[in-house]
């Protein structure tokens, strides 16, 4: 699998875990509470199987290397 980690921005990951908490574990950007979207949410894994993508997931907590 990719190499990813948690964005560097500690006020960024703390909203977002703080968002996750609240959503049970749903990502807090997301309006539809759908398996899809439970963080690592599917997009984001579609983006690490991607050899070409390198960035921020959706909600910016992780960041693909």
């Amino acid at each position: 699998m990719a190499n990813f980690h948690l964005n560097p921005d500690e006020a960024l990951v703390k909203t977002i875990r703080e968002g996750l908490a609240r959503t049970g574990g749903y990502c807090p950007c997301r309006l539809q509470h759908i398996p899809e979207n439970i963080c690592i949410c599917k997009e984001f894994k579609e983006q690490l199987a991607d050899p070409d993508y390198h960035g921020p997931c959706h909600c910016g907590l992780y960041v693909k290397d």
